[in-house]
């Protein structure tokens, strides 16, 4: 099977530009520009009977989750849109696009289209840019003595998945989280001065706690039992160890990860009213690595994470790196 990680790798030999970052991240920063791209597939990051406009607004809200993670001002977006049958299917999902776009203030400014063989699943992409703030904080600049912030909640987006696995016509707030996610793009641009790293937690907050300690090359110490959790959520699948893991490896959250000095407390920031915020670790010196604890007691680290590329189709949704 083809690993995300050995492609990433083979890219990495060439991507050597220093606006790329060394593909350690979810942007590339030109200039004062933080610019991202994200995709996503019929049958793997959506299923083919969500609603169509839901599904152009979550493709918007994906590419501005990554520029909330670098505390970007959301700029100029670029579509690149499949076609197949009759167009109903694209008139609807446009006025999702639409929507989101006039929501968040993004204007769009081109793109590409292409026609799809009839029964070819749809691929959808859209090239976010942002106006970088005063500081645009990477995945690899955690100190050991950092506390990791969840800003946000996680497990939301995979409990509504699973609602829809057992029940195509399920509704309800957690269906509603998976389909309409909202990228924290106020919290983000508050937080990013002072952040030493930060990403948004999209393909699970273990896989990408991880991938921010790999990067930062510290051990990423997380305590399950302080991770946010819903009322949503809990009424759904409770708060057991189980029902938490669940919602640490689930992915599909646009909340944010980010690694603060300890003399920082986000509560003190200008941060959006009601925003939700937990200290649920901290970076410590050692080789890159994960430890799990709940109340003090350790817990053995599952062996899936969260979600990456195996170069095979999954059952939605899968990951963006």
């Amino acid at each position: 099977m083809i690993r995300e990680r050995a492609i990433i790798a083979r890219l990495r030999r060439f991507a050597t530009d220093p606006a790329a970052r060394g593909l350690l991240d979810d942007a590339a920063v030109l200039g004062d520009l933080v610019i991202t791209h994200d995709s996503i597939a019929e049958g793997v990051h959506f299923f083919p009977f969500d609603p169509p406009q839901s599904v152009g607004w979550k493709l918007v809200a994906v590419n501005l989750s990554d520029l909330a993670a670098k505390g970007a001002t959301p700029a100029a977006a670029l579509l690149s849109l499949t076609i197949a049958g009759d167009g109903s299917w694209e008139e609807a999902f446009i006025g999702g696009i639409e929507a989101a776009c006039a929501h968040y203030g993004l204007p769009l400014v081109g793109g590409d289209t292409i026609g799809l063989p009839a029964g070819a699943p749809r691929v959808l992409g859209m090239t976010a840019i942002g106006k970088a703030g005063p500081r645009v904080p990477p995945r690899d600049g955690g100190k050991a003595g950092d506390r990791l912030w969840l800003i946000g909640s996680a497990g939301d987006s995979a409990a509504g998945l699973a609602q829809l696995h057992a029940d195509s016509n399920a509704r309800g707030p957690l269906v509603e989280i998976y389909r309409r996610p909202v990228p924290l793009l106020a919290a983000g641009q508050a937080i990013a001065p002072h952040a030493t790293a930060m990403l948004d937690i999209s393909d699970g907050l273990l896989i990408d706690a991880l991938r921010l300690a790999e990067a930062s090359g510290c051990i990423a110490a997380i305590d399950l039992g302080a991770i946010g959790l819903s009322g949503d959520f809990i009424e759904a699948r409770g708060e057991s160890l189980e029902a938490r893991l669940f919602a640490a490896t689930g992915g599909d959250d646009y909340a944010l990860l980010a690694a603060l000095p300890p003399r920082i407390d986000p509560s003190t920031l200008n941060l959006p009213e009601a925003t939700t915020m937990a200290c649920i670790g901290s970076l410590q010196p050692g080789p890159a690595a994960l430890k799990l604890s709940v109340r003090g007691e350790a817990v053995a680290t599952p062996e899936t994470l969260g979600h990456e590329h195996h170069g095979q189709s999954a059952a939605p949704v899968a990951d963006r790196p």
